[in-house]
């Protein structure tokens, strides 16, 4: 935290805030009566959260984008792109090994496929990111009950299990050694490529970077398709993770993805964010629900947080313009 020069407010990191936010709720929950009360149930609570923080990140980093993109932007079909990425990978793999490969890159067409869908009418019918990511979500559910009739069967392919859901190296299970990787990509492809540097621009203003040169047109499109292929990779991780598929598998992670994407300091407004807050946004989202399972409040009382939380950040991010970097 520190002041800036010749400026008396006052400025934080937003991914800082929700790192120490984080340790907070962590440190808070090893109170409560089934809390941890050793140093081996604190290292195994943290781990557990982290497992499960994981997966809520890699859903939210399509979310990410298409909220840094401005415009409104939203991605409320994330949901049911997860669930059907989620569905074709348990049916076509069927526990072989070997249809691994194929069918990662065939769910990830797909999530571009629906990605670039929303992104064709958002840019050339200039209908709201809110009305038609929401409308792509009903295409999407109708889509999977015509395909399975509300039957799926299938098998995760073992090595599957294996790489994401086993412990790999001194206790630490696959998902995170993911999570790491993935956040590298993430924060390189947003700080470090033309993409990312054209992203950040359209989200700040659109008018003034299509006079700039960037083709805002094409970089929403290729936005919200990369978006749904990232939906769909998050599909593919938490089927390896759950070994077992549903029609509404995504849909419970939706709201989260967009909270954690807010708590980590990314403006919902555009033009301002970073994979990084999302990632510790993630950890805050996922502390706060093991700490509502933990007393034992039912779902509609997590849900009321989970709202209040995102209203509270909306607010605070949205109007103190001297809170941010």
């Amino acid at each position: 935290m520190n002041s800036g020069s010749g400026s008396n407010k006052l400025t934080f990191s937003p991914p800082l805030a929700a790192i120490l936010l984080a340790v907070v709720l962590f440190l808070l929950s090893g109170f409560l009566p089934n809390g941890f009360k050793t140093v081996s149930g604190a290292i195994d609570q943290a781990y557990n959260i982290l497992r499960l923080s994981s997966l809520l990140a890699i859903i939210a980093a399509g979310q990410t984008l298409v909220i840094i993109s401005g415009g409104e932007g939203i991605d409320l079909s994330a949901g049911a792109v997860v669930t059907i990425a989620a569905l074709y990978t348990y049916r076509l793999i069927d526990g072989d090994n070997t249809l691994i490969l194929p069918v990662f890159f065939l769910v990830l067409l797909i999530g571009a496929f629906f990605g670039s869908l929303n992104g064709l009418g958002i840019a050339y019918l200039k209908i709201p990111p809110f009305v038609m990511t929401l409308g792509m979500a009903g295409v999407i559910q109708g889509t999977l009950l015509v395909v399975t009739r509300g039957i799926y069967e299938g098998q995760v392919a073992p090595l599957m299990t294996k790489v994401i859901a086993r412990d790999l190296v001194f206790g630490i299970p696959g998902v995170l050694f993911l999570w790491v990787i993935f956040g590298v990509l993430m924060t390189v492809l947003l700080r470090r490529t033309r993409f990312g540097k054209e992203l950040f621009a359209i989200g700040v203003n659109r008018m003034t970077s299509k006079l700039s040169g960037v083709r805002v047109t094409r970089m929403v499109i290729l936005t919200y398709t990369l978006a749904g292929a990232l939906a769909a990779f998050a599909g593919f991780v938490l089927v390896s993770w759950t070994q077992n598929a549903g029609l509404q598998l995504g849909d419970r992670y939706l709201f989260p993805s967009i909270a954690a994407v807010a708590v980590g300091g990314t403006l919902l407004s555009g033009g301002k964010g970073s994979y990084l807050g999302t990632m510790a946004g993630a950890v805050v989202i996922q502390l706060i629900q093991s700490l509502l399972t933990t007393m034992m409040l039912p779902d509609s009382i997590q849900q009321i947080v989970f709202g209040s939380v995102l209203l509270i950040l909306v607010i605070i991010y949205g109007r103190e313009k001297g809170l941010r970097l």
